[in-house]
């Protein structure tokens, strides 16, 4: 009895000494892998604390990779990614498509763990199988068969019918095109309804859209906005891009365009007027005068959701090449919905270039708290007068909306003219 004694306690004190030797680290690392995770819905910036739920990327079911895409969340300057922290798989959705969802609310349930291979592989050895299961009845059922010939019996019948050649000789039988004419009618009178119908859609604004109108009605109501208008003649800008574009592709990969040559044009016109460039800010609709040193220029660009303005920033410091290469990559961005809120925030001049979409002429609206924007129109061949003859030059209309509590007609309608100078001489801009 006694040694028996021992014998157990011996066990009792192995087993506690070493317990992996009682309980396998399987059971555990189970434990761990398959926990439930919550992902909540992310921080989107400063300002932004609500959007809406746009849509789901995954299904229930459905297995993730760490930092994979899960949802979209619309807000109303960008589209937001919600990714997965880890690995797993989706269990459950905790808010609907369409939703407001507001930063830190719980959006989905995750089960960690688990490898997406293995359902893959899951998933190609079930299909072979109902491959098979498809196969099965089609060879099981011998019965079908027998029935198929039954139809080859009765095909020859009618074939017998059509052949017949007594009816298809008897010429007597021409009121045939008249029904086929009774028939047209016919679909004519049914058709025509169609074309008197008078059906309705009503589709819920986007959020960016809702904050596009939001922020022009505020502009129209804040800003004492008046639009002075100039014509450019483009005939020496367009030459020079002719001359040099092949060159600066192949250099640089840039292609150049007439959106640098403006951008910089307007950079060494705020130079002379710099309230162009300025924004009233303060209380009341504001009572004091910001003036700046550097130059962001908002670039609007026309996305299918929206005009968005990007901002390229610090414009006084670039080139030609570097202007158009940031505006282009900006482009790109907005186009893939990729834009962040550092890619829009501030700006402190905006141009806006309706001419690539045909507009001839247009007053566009100041972009908030800026002080005013320049509107680039399409290039038109028209005779003018050039040195008493009168030739067929490519001609553009700009349009300056500017806010007239900070800046004067004058100042206004001088620094017009001074960008038309600058386009019309490019060589302007090197002195």
């Amino acid at each position: 009895m006694l040694s028996r004694k021992v014998l157990v306690a011996s066990r009792f004190l192995r087993s506690a000494r070493a317990p992996h030797l009682r309980y396998p680290s399987p059971v555990v690392q189970q434990f761990r892998l398959y926990a439930d995770r919550v992902v909540k819905v992310p921080e989107m910036a400063e300002s932004i604390s609500e959007g809406t739920l746009k849509q789901w990327s995954k299904q229930i079911g459905d297995f993730v990779e760490q930092d994979e895409e899960i949802a979209t969340i619309e807000t109303d300057k960008i589209d937001v990614a919600v990714n997965a922290p880890e690995a797993g798989t989706i269990k459950e959705f905790l808010a609907n498509e369409e939703d407001t969802v507001t930063v830190g609310q719980d959006l989905v349930r995750l089960e960690l763990g688990g490898e997406g291979g293995g359902e893959k592989k899951e998933k190609a050895e079930a299909t072979p199988k109902e491959a098979a299961s498809k196969d099965q009845p089609t060879s099981s059922d011998p019965e079908p068969k027998k029935d198929t010939p039954e139809p080859k019996k009765e095909t020859p019948e009618p074939k017998k019918e059509e052949s017949s050649p007594p009816p298809q000789k008897s010429e007597p039988k021409k009121p045939s095109p008249p029904k086929q004419e009774s028939k047209k009618d016919d679909s004519k009178s049914s058709s025509a309804p169609t074309l008197g119908n008078r059906e309705e859609r009503r589709v819920k604004m986007n959020r960016m859209r809702l904050r596009i109108s939001e922020r022009l009605k505020q502009s129209q109501n804040t800003a004492a906005s008046l639009t002075t208008f100039n014509e450019v003649d483009m005939s020496s800008l367009m030459e020079f891009r002719k001359l040099y574009k092949d060159e600066v592709l192949k250099k640089t990969g840039v292609k150049l365009g007439f959106m640098s040559a403006f951008s910089r044009a307007c950079v060494l016109a705020m130079r002379d007027i710099p309230a162009v460039n300025a924004s009233i800010e303060g209380p009341n609709g504001g009572d004091t005068i910001v003036y700046r040193d550097y130059v962001d220029i908002s670039v609007a660009v026309a996305t299918e959701k929206g005009l968005v303005t990007p901002v390229v920033r610090n414009t006084e410091t670039m080139d030609l090449v570097g202007i158009e290469k940031s505006i282009a990559e900006l482009g790109k961005k907005a186009r893939d919905n990729k834009l962040t809120i550092e890619d829009m925030a501030g700006g402190t001049f905006t141009i806006s270039n309706g001419g690539v979409f045909g507009s001839l002429m247009g007053t566009p609206i100041i972009n908030l708290p800026q002080t005013a924007v320049l509107g680039l129109h399409a290039i038109k061949d028209k005779p003018v007068a050039v040195n008493g003859q009168v030739v067929i030059r490519p001609m553009m209309y700009l349009a300056l909306t500017y806010d007239h509590r900070l800046l004067d007609g004058r100042e206004a309608v001088q620094f017009l003219v001074k960008v038309k100078d600058y386009i019309e001489d490019p060589r302007r801009m090197l002195l």
